[in-house]
């Protein structure tokens, strides 16, 4: 019998890796070849990962919410006969290397003392917290410069530096208490116990809403928020939708909607005004090459999910379309892969769709800006004519839009969403899709 050695697969260029949330085979088991062993979930999404080969499962090396790296050997399966299995086990020196690859592994899992949080942190985070007696608390009030808010190395390596230095400094002179120092971050508050009747009924959140919960929350502390609204005429693009919606199914076997066409005049906008397709690191603004279409997402359970459309600006409107129509069913179809999610720059997200005239929504860290799309209503509006004024109905919208006033002011903002504005009501009726 040769030994097969299962690792974590690669998921993704900026995805490194993973936690384990269910071990769907026992040891003994028997599997099949592509047969699910296990569900894995990285930032936002959540995966199997099946089996290479058929065999009985014999050893796992993780248990369930341990943190696994890409490429670690996270199982040992039994096959029988000779082939592309991994013959692990078969003699001292291979099972020596074996029993090392799962101490060093099980060695880079912290003890579980960190499991109540509901931010992330990486196993290298977690040891630096560990070895330097940096609580839970502490940790969680480090604002992280990673993707998404996580911290980094290099977030709780400052941190450390900055508290001794805190506690060496001497008593300054009253002159000299005038200087101003980088803020601490500040420990969230205890929240307020909260009472509970007899009839009420407690629920615990999902894994995926304590990481939205973490994301929110560190997004609110991180960015400066502020928003500009914009009122906007998108008649010419419903009546264009309304007249080439059946032709369009019927040649390219895709639903119209209007996302698309809000998308791709949003991507236009970006490569008008680049500082807007930014991210920031530190005291570093980092200005994106690429334009990433963030397309937030409602999953059937009610939870959020981002899936990312890369290159945006490079794609006409049925690339468009088929980009948004893809991501958006593998997303209420629970199929998306960890990279569908990564590397946005920049996130629009469509409250219209529950009825929303307008919102304030909360930006995607570390992205500085995020478009909010309302519902397009009937009303009666000024229509100027060269023979006068007069009043007629029209299809508007709102377009909220949430940036980052730390490095975003007014003028970038809201020139931004009036582009916006422009390329929608400047929309050509005569245009082909």
């Amino acid at each position: 019998m040769a030994k097969f050695e299962l690792k974590l697969p690669k998921m993704g260029e900026s995805v490194a890796e993973a936690t384990i949330t269910n071990w769907l085979k026992n040891v003994g088991d028997v599997i099949e070849a592509d047969e699910a062993v296990l569900e894995i979930a990285t930032d936002k999404v959540d995966s199997e990962v099946p089996s290479e080969v058929s065999g009985k499962l014999v050893e796992i090396l993780f248990q369930v919410d341990d943190v696994v790296q890409v490429g670690q050997t996270i199982a040992i399966i039994e096959v029988s006969g000779e082939g592309n299995e991994t013959p692990a086990a078969e003699t001292p020196a291979a099972a020596a290397k074996i029993e090392k690859e799962v101490t060093t592994a099980k060695e880079s899992v912290v003890p579980a003392n960190f499991s109540d949080s509901d931010k992330f942190f990486s196993p290298l985070v977690k040891n630096i917290a560990k070895e330097e007696g940096i609580s839970v608390a502490q940790l969680e009030a480090i604002a992280g410069s990673g993707k998404d808010g996580r911290v980094t190395k290099d977030d709780i390596l400052n941190y450390i530096s900055d508290q001794k230095n805190i506690t060496k400094a001497p008593v300054a002179a009253p002159a000299a208490q005038a200087k101003v120092s980088t803020p601490q971050p500040i420990a969230a508050a205890k929240s307020a116990p909260v009472s509970v009747n007899g009839g009420d009924e407690i629920i615990e959140m999902d894994r995926m809403r304590k990481l939205i919960a973490g994301y929110m929350v560190a997004s609110i502390q991180t960015s400066a928020h502020v928003q500009s609204f914009i009122e906007v005429d998108v008649t010419n693009i419903v009546k264009w939708r309304d007249k080439v919606k059946g032709a369009f199914e019927k040649r390219e076997g895709e639903k119209l909607t209007f996302t698309p066409i809000m998308m791709e005049a949003v991507a236009k906008a970006l490569k008008d005004f680049p500082g807007m397709n930014i991210s920031v690191d530190g005291d570093h603004i980092i200005k994106r090459k690429n334009i990433n279409l963030g397309m937030a997402a409602a999953l059937p359970n009610g939870n959020l999910i981002v899936p990312v459309i890369k290159n945006a600006d490079q794609l006409n409107l049925v690339g468009m379309a088929k980009a948004v129509n893809d991501l958006g069913g593998r997303a209420k179809a629970g199929k998306l892969k960890p990279d569908d999610t990564q590397g946005g720059t920049y996130t629009v997200t469509n409250v219209g769709t529950f009825g929303s005239v307008f919102g304030t929504p909360i930006i995607s860290q570390p992205q500085v800006g995020i478009l909010a799309l309302g519902a397009i209503r009937k009303v009666p509006a000024v229509i100027e004519t060269p023979e006068g004024d007069f009043i007629g109905i029209r299809q508007k919208m709102f377009l909220s839009h949430s940036y980052d006033h730390r490095v975003v002011d007014g003028a970038l903002g809201g020139s931004f969403v009036k582009r916006v504005a422009e390329y929608l009501e400047a929309f050509d009726v005569n245009r082909d899709y």
